[in-house]
């Protein structure tokens, strides 16, 4: 798996997870559970992965949804 996007915004890894979702492109969050027990003041960021055999269809997936500026640079 490779990482697509890192980010301390909860409702863009939603979104972001939304969109992987409806076209079938299968992710994973982590970090999550550490964020939230750091009481959620930003220190760690949530990163979201995909597998490597997804990565590009999904890096142009969200570049044309407008998400381009969040992805991790490759």
């Amino acid at each position: 798996m490779r990482e697509l996007l890192r980010t301390n915004d909860i409702v863009l890894i939603s979104a972001v997870g939304a969109l992987l979702d409806s076209a079938g492109i299968g992710h994973l969050v982590l970090d999550q559970h550490m964020s939230v027990l750091e009481g959620s003041i930003g220190l760690l960021p949530r990163r979201l992965l995909v597998e490597e055999d997804d990565v590009a269809r999904a890096r142009r997936l969200l570049d044309e949804a407008g998400f381009g500026a969040a992805l991790v640079a490759e």
